[in-house]
Formats: structure tokens, C-alpha cells, sequence
């Protein structure tokens, strides 16, 4: 078991997600940083969907009732055990009573906390992913607060000791530049509304949440209307209200919507989307789907080669 002792934030328990279930009206949740999330489970030995906690800004402080590991990834936030610094990225061997501390971002927004064996918490609709919107997984759908109790459980294997390779973390470019398809509704947009998206700059606002990523900047003008019969949303559908701002949708998405949709950000792009701190920028530029499926292919062979041993 681990006690959380302040909780963070906004922290919750989450695995892969819970994919099926958008048609029901039900999004897959799961980490917004999925390489981040799956590298941390690496980390300590854990399959790549094993439950671990998403962390937003701050980080929780818990104690452990026995001993394990411990591997924090995504976001760059300060570790300690027991008031000592200890390196994020790696694996953290703990005993029982530790007391670990997870604090502020210094850059990103995102962090990851997974355990040897990760964490059990009851499956709902078959995932442990938490969605706070419809009070779904996790424990008791929601975000974690003082005193809450999650059982951690038991590692398959010895944990062996390992680390993100130096250089292997996404490189925090400032401001970032997203890959994404155009389409579905790029029709519905004048050319210089276009030149707009793919030419401008976007701040990211502090309403942005797991659900989407609200922006300003240029705006993207519309050549006949913005609303349409309701669609399909896809992770990463980036929808243009009526001001011509764009909404990067996300894990937590709805399921349909009515407004146009100029582009889809590459799910390998979601990650860093959601490390980008509000009031920072992100840029897009225009990739056909035979390059947006090589670089996906690409991104997820990195998993492979991003860990070593510490010896």
C-alpha cells in the first residue's frame, strides 16, 4: 500500500485507457504522454498498460507500507525520499516507510509516477484509466486527496535498475512545431484562414484540461460556417468554433461534436502537446498520412531503445 499524504494537484490513476467505448460516449482516457507513461512502467519491470499515476504541475507526497521501486518520467519535477534528491528518469528502489515527495514542474506539465507491480485499483468497462467527467476507474473516478489508500501490487520479477538514456527525452523546442493532417472539414476554411493555422503561432490557455487544448492566436477564418451535421471527434481533431480559435481535443474528448474540424494533430505529436505550460506556444505544420504513419511507426520504435541499465 502507498498513503497519500498530500496529493497534488490534480493526480490520478491511469493506464492505457479504455479504447471501445468512444461510440457509447465513453473517451479512452488513459496518459496524455504516452511515451513518458510507458517508459516509466519500463523503468520498474511493469507491462507497458500497468495502472501508474498521471501528475499535473505538482506532485503528490505519499509513505510506502512495504518495500519496492518506484520511476518518475514526463514533465521535469524534483524527487526526493525521505528530503534527499533523487535523479527522476530512473529507477528508485524504496523500503518500507519511505517518505517520497514529487514537487513542481520545472518544464512540462505532465508527470508520471509508476510502481513495481503497478497499482490495483477495480477495472471499470475493463481499464483502471480514471475519467473524473463521468466519475469512471481509478479510485472512485476521481483525483487522489489526502489520506487515500492504493494498493501497489506485487512485482513479477526482481527489479532491475535502469534509467532514460541521456538525450532520449523529448527535446522541450520552444515553441514547438506539431505534425498534423488536414482534414476532415479543411474545406470549410478560406485560403487565408489555412495560411493562418500552418503560418501562426498559438498560446496555450490556462483552460486547457485532459479533454483539450484550448489556444489563441491567428485567427482561422471560415468560408461558409463552422457548424456541421455532428461527427466523429479523433484524438487530436482540432475544432474551430465560431472566433476562428482553434481546440486541440483530447483524451478525455466527447465522443461527437458540431464544429468544424481544420486538422488532425498526429497522435505522436499528443505528448508533447500536453507538456506545453499555459501561456506557451505551439505551431502546426501540414504532414500527408504516408509520412504521419512512418513517423508514428518511428516514435514508437523509440520506446525501445530510450532505457539502459545502471551498472
Amino acid at each position: 500500500m502507498i498513503t497519500i499524504l498530500q496529493p497534488g494537484a490534480h493526480t490520478t490513476v491511469q493506464d492505457l485507457g479504455r479504447p471501445g467505448q468512444l461510440r457509447y460516449g465513453i473517451p479512452p482516457s488513459g496518459p496524455m504522454d504516452v511515451r513518458a507513461f510507458v517508459l516509466a512502467n519500463r523503468l520498474v519491470g511493469n507491462p507497458d498498460g500497468a495502472a501508474a499515476l498521471e501528475c499535473t504541475i505538482l506532485g503528490p507526497r505519499f509513505e510506502t507500507e512495504a518495500a519496492g521501486a518506484i520511476a518518475v518520467t514526463g514533465a521535469d519535477m524534483p524527487v526526493t525520499v525521505n528530503g534527499a534528491d533523487v535523479a527522476p528518469g530512473q529507477t528508485v528502489p524504496l523500503a518500507a516507510g519511505d517518505l517520497v515527495k514529487v514537487g513542481t514542474a520545472r518544464e512540462g506539465v505532465r508527470g508520471y509516477v509508476a510502481f513495481a507491480g503497478g497499482l490495483d485499483v477495480p477495472f471499470a468497462l475493463g481499464s483502471r484509466a480514471t475519467y473524473v467527467r463521468g466519475r469512471l476507474g481509478g479510485l472512485e473516478g476521481r483525483a487522489l486527496r489526502r489520506g487515500d489508500t492504493l494498493a501497489v501490487l506485487g512485482a513479477r520479477r526482481p527489479v532491475v535498475r535502469r534509467r532514460v538514456k541521456p538525450g532520449a527525452a523529448p527535446a522541450g523546442a520552444e515553441p514547438p512545431e506539431l505534425a498534423t493532417v488536414l482534414g476532415p472539414q479543411d474545406d470549410r476554411f478560406t485560403g487565408e484562414g489555412l495560411e493562418a493555422f500552418l503560418g501562426g503561432t498559438y498560446a496555450v490557455l490556462p483552460q486547457s484540461d485532459r479533454m483539450g487544448v484550448r489556444l489563441s492566436g491567428p485567427r482561422i477564418a471560415h468560408a461558409r460556417g463552422h457548424d456541421i451535421i455532428s461527427d466523429g471527434i479523433p484524438l487530436g481533431g482540432v475544432q474551430v468554433v465560431g472566433d476562428g480559435q482553434p481546440i486541440v481535443l483530447l483524451v478525455d474528448r466527447q465522443s461527437t461534436g458540431g464544429y468544424t474540424k481544420v486538422a488532425t494533430v498526429c497522435s505522436y505529436e499528443i505528448g508533447r502537446l500536453a507538456q506545453v505550460k499555459p501561456g506557451r506556444s505551439v505551431r502546426f505544420r501540414a504532414v500527408d498520412l504516408a509520412a504521419a504513419h512512418e513517423a508514428r511507426r518511428q516514435w514508437r520504435a523509440s520506446f525501445d531503445d530510450a532505457l539502459e541499465d545502471i551498472r
